[in-house]
């Protein structure tokens, strides 16, 4: 039988540093939505490291989710739900007050409309106090952090012109936006960032759709 699992190398590199600030971000207990699985690597290892979160793994693509299926068989976590499909851009995302929302290294590989989506999304669904976790790259003040950052910016856009680093200024001041307020900007591993935002008291919400 062929193992569905996809591997990715920078996944299982990051994936400690990411934890430590989870660790330190995320309640101890709730559900948890992560955006943008990828492989699921990080979903069988957050959800392992932190049992008191019922973890919802998601990707738009097919063949991630199932990658996402195979790693958690593989791991059988019973905290780790079954991935669901997932575009941020769809106006049901199946699913609803959450305790946070965690989004690996998407922003810049899809269009900016992707990150205004994510805000609005999570800024509906997450319970007052909720977290949204996102890491990845930065431009900071219009400026790249590092030479690689900007060879990756490059490169971002000639896959496609409506990828690219965001600008973190930007990004926050679309968690503004939808009631979430940027409580750090921690520095990560290889010139990327993590950003962490609460949900701001008596912001909007959708009504329950699961």
């Amino acid at each position: 039988m062929t193992d569905a699992r996809q591997h990715s190398p920078s996944a299982e590199r990051n994936r400690e540093p990411i934890l430590a600030v989870l660790r330190d971000t995320l309640p101890v207990t709730g559900r948890v939505l992560e955006i943008a699985s990828g492989t699921g690597q990080h979903a069988i290892w957050f959800a392992g490291a932190l049992p008191g979160l019922a973890w919802q793994p998601s990707d738009a693509d097919a063949e991630a989710r199932a990658s996402i299926a195979a790693w958690s068989a593989h791991a059988a976590l019973p905290n780790l739900r079954a991935p669901i499909a997932l575009d941020v851009h769809q106006p049901d995302w199946g699913i609803d007050a959450l305790d946070a929302v965690v989004c690996i290294n998407m922003i810049h590989i899809s269009p900016w409309s992707a990150a205004q989506a994510l805000f609005d999304g999570a800024g509906r669904r997450l319970v007052d106090g909720g977290v949204l976790y996102l890491y990845g790259p930065y431009k900071r003040g219009g400026a790249h952090t590092a030479p690689s950052n900007e060879a990756f910016d490059q490169w971002l856009k000639s896959r496609s012109p409506e990828w690219g680093v965001r600008d973190m200024e930007a990004v926050i001041a679309l968690g503004a936006a939808a009631g979430l307020e940027c409580d750090e900007a921690i520095e990560m591993p290889a010139n990327n960032f993590s950003l962490v935002f609460r949900k701001r008291a008596g912001s909007r919400r959708v009504g329950a759709v699961s």
